[in-house]
């Protein structure tokens, strides 16, 4: 047997998305990484061995333009590159990559973690077996992240921790139960099928569940056309301990499968001849087991209440979803779901634990309650969570600091590198002092300054309510619509706030009219309403129903706008938590419209400082149409020479749009329309001349990176678009200089 000792800056254990994210967060900050996995394969609960889709803050589309950036978001566009069709052995490709991408990162697959040298607070050493090279690895660095998941090395390193469901009396959480119990969310194991193009039969083993004596065949929904996670609802084990008894659960998970199976077959209640099993789990797919505890714990109302945390680093999105303890077996609902109002965001301080100096955790481990736990464990949050935990790891190593004096004393250092990083945070404007950009300001060769989308290509009966989200930059003054009326008639319009800057919501109503209207078609019509708000933001404007008119519609969209249209509940969707009755269920392009005066949301000066993404208005830089104006340049200038070594350009991936890893929609399109394809960049010298910076074709990614073969003193930047990957406009969310 061969012992073998490595010696790196931070070891993470856990390859799932936490883990994978956090070990590139921390390399890109000049870590070395050890990434330590005791399966074959990256990706956790994500990888073809599991299958499980990556869910996050979209909430399937529930949330607007919510979609991640940073590590996870590149590894979503790049999937929606290579595997369109949710391949997961290619979606297992594109995170091997990543790692591999990282020279910083060396990777130990089949290597489960299983003692810790711990003492004083502190853990010395972890150690783990890998099997097949019957090596013994012990890892030492001075800090390590937990993203196992299931929380082994905090446990072993004194670590403290939660399990199972607190009781409400803990934190005033109204869906925590009265009195606290060890239940926690329970395993699923899944199924692929495909139709062989001939009958195939199927002899259920001997240990295959007969469902007919179980509720499932009432309760939960069987298709022949389902398959994956269509099937999460395939859960047990909750009442149990999910790692005591995992051998258990994942033989009453698999013998259920078979019994689901049988059940399509041969119970005759189904047209399956031609079908056959392709694919069934083997390894347990968990949600839940230990939660550390760190400086802050959070709960219920900090993800309902969007609790703006001075040390945020991450958000989500995702309904607080709770499962009931018996799973499959139980009578209830499968899930239940309790939306915040718009995305909310998760401090540093959930992220290390509070009695063991040198540990990070990230990923379904945080220091979260079971009621908040039942939003952040989803996998794209998971995984947003991992990249700030890595690259908090590495400032804090390179800056001589614990965990605690970063979140405390020193957050600026963490929060100037997400930024940097383009990670996923939200509401936190580029403050950091390395970027040059800051002092420059922005010109364009055009920019859209006008608020129309003026071609219908259809129209929409007002049978329900609908809204539209539109900036507001400086101010609404009046609008118009397109619309028909079968008869003389009124239309009732509102406008609303949605309160906070990342909410798409109707939320407080600011003003409302009546505009009369002749019959007829396709008649412009002018709404007489007005606001400006105290600062640049959104305002959702309402059409009540009125079955007599009908609004035009258009294909396209302009930056930050949508629509959507209200829905009354389904008779068992009727408990408040759970409905979202305003669903994103128009066409992406929404209604035709003129707004009255013009507008500085889409001006150059988005691309220096500010958001960099949609946040309270679109925050990027949008020319006006390529048939006017076909090579839009943008250029920033400063007021004196500065030295430049590296240009960032941040490009706008359409984070509206919800891709997903596998199968449970598909996105029309491989590369997003509006990224820019093709570019240059240029820098002007102090003599006045312009030097070559870099050329781009055939570009499908978000985050440029662009480093000068040697610093140069620069007055102005300036890029020059010649092609998009779709879209009517150039669209820059950020350029930046350091």
């Amino acid at each position: 047997m061969q012992q073998l000792d490595v010696h790196t800056d931070l070891t993470v254990v856990g390859g799932g998305l936490a883990g994978v994210c956090a070990a590139i967060g921390a390399a890109r900050q000049g870590c070395t990484v050890a990434l330590v996995q005791n399966r074959p394969v990256l990706g956790g609960n994500s990888s073809s061995e599991i299958r499980v889709w990556v869910c996050g803050a979209t909430a399937h589309g529930v949330q607007h333009f919510a979609r991640e950036t940073g590590i996870m978001g590149e590894l979503f566009v790049e999937n929606q590159y290579r595997n369109p069709e949710g391949n997961p052995y290619y979606w297992d490709l594109v995170v091997l990559e990543a790692v591999k991408a990282e020279p910083n990162i060396r990777l130990f697959l089949n290597t489960d973690v299983r003692t810790v040298a711990a003492d004083d607070g502190e853990i010395r050493s972890v150690t783990g077996w890998q099997m097949g090279s019957e090596k013994e690895i012990t890892f030492h660095s001075p800090a390590y992240a937990d993203c196992s998941g299931d929380g082994l090395i905090g446990f072993l390193a004194g670590a403290e921790f939660m399990t199972g469901r607190e009781p409400r009396s803990a934190y005033g959480e109204s869906w925590a139960p009265e009195v606290p119990d060890g239940n926690t969310l329970g395993s699923t194991i899944l199924f692929y099928t495909k139709d062989a193009g001939e009958p195939v039969r199927f002899v259920p083993p001997s240990f295959a569940k007969d469902i007919s004596t179980t509720s499932i065949p009432e309760r939960r929904i069987i298709r022949t056309d389902a398959y994956g996670c269509a099937y999460w609802w395939i859960e047990w084990g909750g009442e149990l301990d999910v790692v005591d008894d995992n051998e258990r659960i994942r033989d009453e998970l698999q013998a259920a499968v078979y019994g689901i199976w049988d059940h399509i077959k041969n119970s005759g209640r189904f047209d399956a001849d031609r079908l056959t099993l392709e694919w069934i789990g083997a390894v347990p797919g968990k949600r839940e087991y230990r939660r550390f505890v760190g400086d802050h714990v959070l709960t219920q109302h900090d993800v309902l209440g969007q609790t703006e945390f001075d040390d945020r680093v991450a958000f989500g999105g995702w309904s607080i979803d709770l499962h009931p303890p018996g799973g499959m077996y139980a009578t209830e609902r499968g899930s239940k779901h309790w939306h915040p109002d718009g995305n909310y965001h998760i401090p540093l301080r959930t992220l290390y634990s509070r009695n063991v100096r040198n540990l990070w955790m990230a990923g379904r481990n945080i220091s979260a309650t079971h009621v908040a736990f039942g939003t952040t464990r989803v996998m794209a949050t998971c995984a947003v969570l991992g990249e700030a935990a890595g690259t908090a790891a590495a400032v804090a190593l390179s800056n001589g600091l614990t965990p605690r004096e970063l979140a405390t004393e020193r957050f600026d250092l963490v929060r100037h590198a997400l930024q940097r990083a383009d990670a996923s945070v939200l509401g936190v404007v580029d403050s950091d002092p390395a970027n040059l950009a800051l002092t420059a300001s922005a010109t364009a060769s055009s920019t859209l300054r006008r608020l129309a989308v003026e071609v219908s290509d259809g129209t929409l009966s007002l049978a329900s309510d609908v809204a539209m989200v539109l900036p507001v930059d400086p101010a609404l003054d009046g609008l118009e619509l397109l619309v028909d009326a079968t008869e003389a008639t009124s239309l009732a319009v509102e406008l609303h706030d949605p309160l906070k800057p990342q909410n798409y919501l109707p939320l407080a109503r600011l003003a409302g009219c009546d505009v009369e209207l002749p019959a007829g078609e396709k008649r412009w019509v002018s709404v007489p309403l007005s606001w400006r708000p105290e600062q640049p933001g959104n305002v959702l404007v309402v059409l009540k129903a009125n079955p007599a008119v009908s609004v035009h519609t258009s294909a396209t969209a302009l930056p930050g706008t949508i629509c959507f249209a209200h829905r009354e509940p389904d008779p068992d969707e009727r408990y408040t938590e759970q409905f979202r009755s305003w669903k994103h269920i128009l066409p992406r392009g929404g209604l035709c419209y003129r707004v009255g005066g013009d507008t500085s949301a889409y001006s150059p000066s988005q691309v220096v400082g500010g958001y960099s993404r949609p946040y309270g208005g679109p925050n990027l830089w949008c020319s006006e149409d390529l048939a006017w104006d076909p090579a839009p340049r943008l250029e920033v200038r400063w007021p004196e020479p500065v030295e430049v070594g590296e240009v960032v350009v941040i490009l706008d991936d359409d984070v509206e749009e919800d891709l997903i890893n596998l199968h449970h929609h598909r996105t029309p399109y491989e590369v997003l329309p509006t990224l820019l394809r093709d570019y240059q960049l240029e820098g002007r010298t102090a003599d006045g001349e312009w030097q070559h910076v870099a050329t781009v074709e055939a570009n499908r990614r978000r985050r440029q990176v662009h480093r000068l073969a040697r610093p140069a003193l620069l007055s102005a930047l300036r890029l020059t678009v010649t092609a998009t990957n779709g879209a009517r406009r150039a669209h820059v969310v950020s350029l930046r200089a350091y």
